[in-house]
């Protein structure tokens, strides 16, 4: 009788880590992420300001003027910055790895007005997975890691749904990476790819 509540016990102590990793790897195929990431630059040009209505430009001017009142004062010497709208370097579309690792949506890159670079996903959906990563990769419709060539990791996905932005290293030479790839780190599976044109 005493052997056999060891074995259940033993039983027990072996089958809670295996339940966790089961967990850990199947649950995201159940559960989504989304984000709804503005651009970072979120300033209306002059064109913008002028074509809204009389009225929806005096409440953008008091919804400005409030925020500004509520912030501490501080003396510049420097002329600010008009709004510029972010340049388009490259871009492209998200296609389905296979027929269950799909993805859809855009893929740019853009360079804003202080040259800081970024990846911008919109209207982005992915099919979930553990450790999901965003990958710059030198190879073109890479179908495994062996196709990826030279890649940079840009972080771990934010979301697999929804609009996002991912910062691109300043010392990055752009034209050497030829498509984005979304890839599960643990088990090396590219789960959707964007090849980048100019």
């Amino acid at each position: 009788m005493g052997s056999r509540r060891w074995i259940i016990l033993g039983a027990v102590l072996i089958a809670i880590p295996i339940a966790a990793v089961g967990w850990y790897l199947a649950s995201p195929l159940f559960i989504d992420r989304t984000v709804d990431e503005p651009l970072p630059v979120d300033i209306p040009s002059e064109a913008e300001l002028n074509s809204l209505p009389p009225s929806e430009r005096e409440a953008l001017a008091d919804s400005v003027q409030a925020t500004a009142a509520s912030m501490p004062g501080k003396a510049m010497e420097e002329e600010m910055p008009a709004g510029e709208e972010p340049t388009l370097l490259r871009e492209g579309a998200f296609v389905d790895a296979d027929a269950f690792h799909q993805g859809s949506g855009t893929a740019s890159v853009l360079e804003l007005a202080d040259g800081q670079r970024i990846l911008r996903f919109e209207s982005f959906s992915v099919t979930n997975g553990p450790d999901l990563h965003v990958l710059l990769a030198s190879g073109i419709s890479p179908q495994s890691r062996d196709d990826l060539g030279e890649y940079v990791d840009l972080g771990e996905l934010k979301g697999n749904i929804g609009d996002q932005n991912y910062e691109i290293p300043q010392d990055l030479d752009l034209d050497a990476y030829q498509s984005v790839v979304i890839y599960c780190v643990p088990f090396h599976v590219i789960f959707s790819v964007a090849d980048l044109s100019n």
